[in-house]
């Protein structure tokens, strides 16, 4: 595809060493070529986290197209087991090596080049957004949701919004996401008295006590999912006392859970669940307990229509291939997004993100900006 190189940009961006919260000059490479292209661009950044807007057409059109991705990208890892150099953005055999280059520089990249070429070659009646954040791998407070407080301060708003990250398993185009399950860690302790395991009536053993209660979590059924949502699912991560010593029995056992979640609970129904659940534990066992619950985002889905369509036909219009609608799989910043306007996600396969030699087909780079180009064309027509 002529203009913007979008296989250049994801190699500029894959060579900033970017790992969150880092930068490294990855959002300045894109505020230059978006800058250049005519978009008015402006920081939002927050808590030391850089953010970039960029807007292109009359602010506050009423037909506003929005792209949302991220540049930061996990830890390398193991740097030993890496056959090519992390952020070198090496190109072999077709194939573009580095951290991010699949999650999600590339994406991020194919929609920067979409929009400038499609702004410069055929102006639309309206405008686009382009919101990038830097805090996408980490704890995401500072990131996507400071884009959307900078957008409500400033009067900025988009119609609809396209997230660019990983979506499809195996080949690409076979699945786009229309939501996502919630997600929410809960950590317990239960407190018990310590002793010596000769004498166990003079202690009282926090161990029994925990592993009821995460039996009765195992063996819970949460639901059996619903009309856009597989099951959802509860997964016990560490059970623990730290205790290194036969003849003594813990004074403390701490353990933690993962709940993926579909959109027949919420994170303040699960979270009373639990509580009833612990508090069940404490009256049989006579043990206290300390619980955390952190939510990272509750379940969403953007229902079957205009905009799932439109993504849909652009898909299979560039690949042969009509796109599953799912909502499997992790946490997005869409889950952020969806409070501002209707979101979908669309981009690469992703199956090397967050690995070793983490990499990316050059030729689905640039399938994938046909794609967003399509989407900008249909949107607009």
């Amino acid at each position: 595809m002529a203009g913007l190189d979008p296989v250049s940009l994801t190699a500029d961006l894959v060579r900033c060493a970017s790992v969150t919260p880092a930068d490294d000059g990855a959002l300045d490479v894109l505020h230059k070529v978006l800058q250049e292209a005519g978009f008015d661009c402006a920081w939002a950044d927050r808590g030391g986290i850089r953010n970039l807007f960029a807007r292109w057409g009359a602010k506050g059109h009423s037909r506003t197209f929005g792209f949302n991705g991220h540049t930061d990208v996990v830890p390398i890892g193991d740097a030993a087991a890496w056959t090519k150099p992390p952020f070198g953005a090496e190109i072999e055999n077709g194939v573009l090596y580095g951290r991010g280059a699949t999650d999600m520089k590339s994406g991020v990249a194919a929609f920067a080049a979409a929009a400038v070429d499609f702004v410069q070659t055929t102006p639309p009646e309206g405008a686009i957004i382009l919101a990038i954040t830097g805090d996408e791998e980490g704890d995401a407070v500072d990131g996507t949701t400071a884009l959307l407080a900078h957008m409500a301060d400033t009067d900025e708003r988009m119609d609809v919004c396209l997230v660019g990250e990983p979506t499809c398993p195996d080949r690409m185009g076979e699945m786009m996401k229309i939501g996502r399950r919630g997600s929410m860690t809960a950590w317990i302790k239960v407190i018990g008295k310590q002793g010596h395991s000769a004498y166990p009536h003079r202690a009282l053993n926090p161990m029994p006590a925990m592993m009821r209660l995460m039996d009765r979590f195992a063996r819970h059924e949460l639901d059996q999912g619903t009309d856009h949502f597989d099951p959802s699912t509860l997964a016990i991560v560490t059970v623990d006392t730290g205790n290194t010593a036969t003849n003594v029995i813990p004074a403390e056992c701490s353990a933690a859970v993962n709940i993926r979640f579909n959109d027949t609970h919420s994170g303040a129904s699960l979270t009373a669940w639990i509580e009833s659940e612990i508090a069940g534990i404490e009256t049989n066992f006579g043990v206290t307990t300390e619980l955390k619950i952190k939510i990272s985002g509750e379940s969403f889905v953007t229902p079957p229509g205009d905009l799932s369509d439109l993504v849909a036909k652009a898909v299979e219009a560039e690949t042969g291939i009509k796109p599953v609608m799912s909502t499997t799989g992790g946490t997005s910043d869409a889950r952020f997004v969806k409070n501002h306007c209707p979101v979908v996600e669309f981009g690469l396969v992703g199956q090397s993100m967050h690995q070793v030699d983490e990499h990316v087909r050059v030729d689905h780079i640039h399938q994938l900006k046909a794609v967003y180009a399509r989407i900008l064309k249909d949107y607009f027509a």
